[in-house]
C-alpha cells in the first residue's frame, strides 16, 4: 500500500484502517488542530499513541496533565504520550499543532505513560558504511524492549538528503507502517515495496505488510522526516525483526567500496 492522502475539513489525516487495510493492523491518522482545539481519545479495545510532530499541546490523561512544545522536526525531540484501553486521553492545541495518532488492540492493561525528550533513545545507523550513502538518525520511543505490554512499535527517521535508509531491502513478519515528511514541499524520494516503486512524497505514507521487503532513498537537496509505525504479531513480537532480501545478503558483509587507483 502506498498512497498520498489528504487533511479533511475536520483536520485528520488518515493514514490507514483497520477497516481497509486489514493486514496492516493498525488505525493511524495525522491530526491538526488551531489554538484551543482539542481531540479526545478513548477506546474499551484498543491501546493509542500520540506522537507531536509539531507546534504547542496539553495533554491530559490519567495521571499525566503538561505542556509539549517541538520546535521543528529536524532541530527537536518529540513528545509521545502511550495510553491502555478504557483510558481518556486528551490533546489540546495551545498554537497551530500537528501529532500523529497509532491505534491498535489490546487486552492488556498499563497505566499511562508520556515519554519525553530526553526519553527519546538516538542511534545513527550504517554510519561509515557504503561510503556513508546510507547513513540515517533514527529516534526510538518505545518498542518491546522498554513497553513490552504494548503492541505497538513507534519512533521516527531524520534521513540526510540524497541517502538511502531502510537499507538493505529487507522484511519482518510484522506489518508496518511509515510516515513521510520533507523540510520544503516540493520534497521526493522513492520507496521501493517489493518489486515495485512509489515516489514519496510530502504526507505520503507506505504501509508494509508481513514479508514484504521495504526500501527508500531521498533526492539530494531534501532531508527527509519518517514516523515508523509497527504492529506486533500477538505470538510474535517486533524484536528489531530484520529479514534480509537473499540476494543482497552480500551487502552488509562488504560495507565499503575502494575507488579503482588511478594509473
Amino acid at each position: 500500500m502506498f498512497t498520498y492522502p489528504e487533511f479533511d475539513n475536520n483536520g485528520e489525516k488518515v493514514l490507514c484502517s483497520v477497516r481497509d487495510y486489514p493486514e496492516l493492523m493498525q488505525d493511524i491518522s495525522v491530526f491538526q488542530l488551531k489554538p484551543n482545539q482539542e481531540k479526545v481519545f478513548f477506546s474499551d479495545t484498543n491501546e493509542c499513541a500520540v506522537l507531536l510532530i509539531d507546534g504547542k499541546v496539553r495533554i491530559t490523561t490519567d495521571g499525566v496533565d503538561e505542556e509539549a512544545e517541538r520546535h521543528g522536526l529536524f532541530d527537536d525531540y518529540p513528545t509521545t504520550v502511550h495510553v491502555g484501553r478504557k483510558t481518556a486521553l486528551t490533546v489540546k492545541a495551545l498554537t497551530d499543532a500537528r501529532f500523529i495518532w497509532q491505534s491498535t488492540k489490546n487486552d492488556r492493561d498499563f497505566p499511562a505513560k508520556i515519554y519525553r525528550k530526553k526519553d527519546v533513545i538516538r542511534t545513527v545507523s550504517c554510519e561509515g558504511m557504503w561510503e556513508n550513502t546510507a547513513v540515517r538518525d533514527v529516534n526510538t520511543i518505545f518498542d518491546y524492549d522498554n513497553a513490552p505490554y504494548s503492541n505497538l512499535v513507534i519512533g521516527e527517521v531524520l534521513a540526510r538528503q540524497g541517502r538511502w535508509w531502510s537499507y538493505v531491502p529487507h522484511s519482518h513478519p510484522q506489518p508496518e507502517v511509515y510516515y513521510y515528511e520533507f523540510l520544503r514541499p516540493e520534497g521526493f524520494g522513492a520507496c521501493f515495496i517489493g518489486d515495485e516503486a512509489h515516489t514519496i512524497k510530502d504526507g505520503s505514507v507506505g504501509g508494509f505488510i508481513g514479508g514484504k521487503t521495504h526500501v527508500q532513498v531521498t533526492a539530494p537537496g531534501f532531508p527527509m522526516y519518517n514516523v515508523w509505525m509497527i504492529r506486533h504479531l500477538d505470538d510474535n513480537p517486533w524484536k528489531k525483526t530484520r529479514v534480509v532480501d537473499p540476494q543482497y545478503e552480500w551487502l552488509d558483509n562488504n560495507p565499503t567500496f575502494k575507488p579503482i587507483e588511478e594509473k
